[in-house]
């Protein structure tokens, strides 16, 4: 009885003692405002698509706000700067919801029009999948929805969804390689136009340094079914190549501090964009 106590005793203190020497868990998420601000330059003919949702963002304002009396006429080279403000929630180290507002001015040839509210959306990014030092690679889904706004005629709603592996090469995940798939579908309220999926299938890899600066880069082909507008084609079909440059700035913690894209689309002539990601944090862990 008395070593039976005494067992109990230990293996009490012992918990004790591992619990005070265990991290403390956040009791609130991650709670910011991912803002993001993109300068892109779209070819006549064309939709600046690309990798993520700040380029699929960017691309329907564009077109959103070429639609209307040019529409009929074909899509004029434009140039575009937008600001997308998206409220996110880390709702665990798997999870993330977001939510918010873009808006944005174009360049169609005439001056810069005024900057306007263009588009809202929402989205979930969830990892399905976790390596944690395993053979089997990080699996990662994100689905956005996009609405531009006002809500009239002409109006484009997307469909965007990301499906990303990600293998790890060491236990701290500061290297590794990435493969993956978006595929994004959309539809223009107007019965004489419509707007055929765009599909991108990609690889690349990443780097992190000791000073938390890391970078990434992807890799991959692009191919878009085109747009019509009453039987006229508005921008053709194409498969071609496409590159994403990004270089971040984290904490200790892996929460993005700063960061910079550098994104080429052959679409098939050169789409250029570069975004800035500059984080508001409301809560960070």
């Amino acid at each position: 009885m008395g070593l039976a106590c005494l067992a109990v005793s230990a293996s009490a203190v012992f918990a004790t003692e591992a619990e005070e020497d265990a991290p403390a868990q956040p009791t609130v998420p991650n709670i910011y405002l991912d803002l993001r601000t993109s300068y892109a330059t779209i070819p006549a003919g064309t939709l600046g698509l690309g990798f993520g949702t700040t380029s699929l963002s960017a691309a329907f304002q564009a077109l959103a706000a070429r639609r209307g009396t040019t529409l009929p006429h074909g899509l004029p080279a434009a140039k575009s700067i937008a600001v997308d403000l998206p409220l996110t929630v880390d709702v665990t180290d798997r999870v993330s919801l977001y939510g918010g507002v873009s808006g944005s001015t174009t360049d169609i040839g005439g001056g810069w029009s005024s900057f306007d509210i263009t588009s809202w959306n929402i989205g979930v990014q969830a990892d399905l999948y976790q390596q944690n030092g395993g053979k089997i690679p990080t699996i990662t889904l994100q689905s956005t929805l996009t609405q531009s706004v006002p809500n009239e005629q002409g109006m484009v709603n997307s469909f965007n969804n990301i499906l990303e592996f990600d293998y790890a090469l060491d236990e701290d995940e500061t290297r590794g390689w990435l493969a993956g798939m978006q595929y994004t579908t959309a539809t223009i309220a107007s019965a004489f136009a419509s707007i055929r999926p765009n599909t991108v299938l990609y690889a690349g890899g990443y780097y992190q340094w000791p000073s938390n600066w890391k970078f990434t880069g992807r890799l991959g082909m692009q191919s878009f079914g085109g747009a019509q507008f009453a039987g006229r084609t508005l921008a053709e079909s194409f498969t071609q190549p496409i590159l994403r440059l990004d270089l971040d700035r984290m904490d200790d913690n892996d929460n993005r501090l700063f960061g910079i894209t550098a994104l080429i689309a052959w679409t098939p002539k050169p789409s250029y964009q570069v975004t800035l990601r500059t984080p508001l944090y409301a809560v960070r862990n």
